[in-house]
């Protein structure tokens, strides 16, 4: 019959052989403290299960951040209040937004105003907090439309997988949304493709963009058609617009 300690090394090595290295560890901490016996059976499982949960919401919470190319950014939702240098229009949006519900709901974010506003500041800040519970991408718009175009061109099956990824995640950001006119007409069909399919899935979409939506027509090729489409899906629920003073 084993020994209380021979007992544990055997629990710890079993721990380890499971990668649980963080409870293995705990456990091992735990078995010598003074008040090990004492403690109430709820109380150790409580005590052995967090370090190791903690440890994992971490890794998740990094890997996401990872994935979302948003690693390292230090912006905070909550430093996004009206201040002497800025408004937040329609008022208190921001604490609405601070929930997530949108993003549970499938609804599109659109956020609005001029050079050095905020908007990707805002954006990347509600995509972090976004990390700790769905899948998010940020994205430079110009960027990704020009890489999918030439995927799409060079290996329809790669591009294929790569936009049924895009469509999976739980929120995609597109940053400096039409900062420049769009002439080729491919990269208007992956756009509409992304955000019309993301629409009918439910799935949340944030727009950042320096032009009011009226103006979006003469930035895609003059076609007032496409230019209504995706103004439509990328206007339909939230719009922000944020004021410099």
């Amino acid at each position: 019959m084993l020994t209380g300690t021979e007992l544990m090394n055997e629990l710890v090595d079993e721990l380890n052989e499971l990668k649980l290295s963080t409870m293995a560890a705990t456990l091992d901490d735990l078995y010598h403290k003074p008040e090990f016996l004492e403690m109430d059976r709820l109380t150790l499982i409580a005590e052995l299960i967090e370090p190791q949960f903690q440890e994992k919401v971490s890794t998740t919470l990094k890997n996401r951040l990872t994935a979302a190319h948003l690693k390292g950014s230090p912006e905070e939702l909550s430093e996004c209040i009206d201040s002497d240098k800025r408004e937040y229009l329609p008022s208190g949006i921001t604490d609405v937004l601070s929930s997530l519900d949108f993003i549970e709901r499938g609804y599109n974010l659109c956020i609005l105003g001029e050079s050095d506003a905020g908007k990707s500041y805002l954006a990347k800040a509600i995509g972090i907090k976004a990390c700790n519970r769905y899948n998010v991408g940020y994205f430079h718009s110009e960027e990704l439309l020009e890489s999918m175009v030439a995927l799409k061109e060079q290996d329809y099956d790669k591009y294929a997988r790569k936009m049924k990824k895009y469509l999976k995640w739980d929120l995609i950001i597109l940053d400096d949304f039409l900062l420049h006119t769009i002439t080729d007409e491919r990269e208007i069909k992956i756009l509409f493709e992304l955000l019309e399919k993301r629409n009918e899935q439910h799935r949340s979409t944030i727009v950042c963009s320096q032009r009011d939506p009226d103006n979006w027509k003469a930035m895609i090729l003059n076609d007032e058609v496409s230019a209504n489409s995706i103004m439509k899906r990328a206007t339909k629920h939230y719009t922000i617009k944020i004021n410099t003073r």
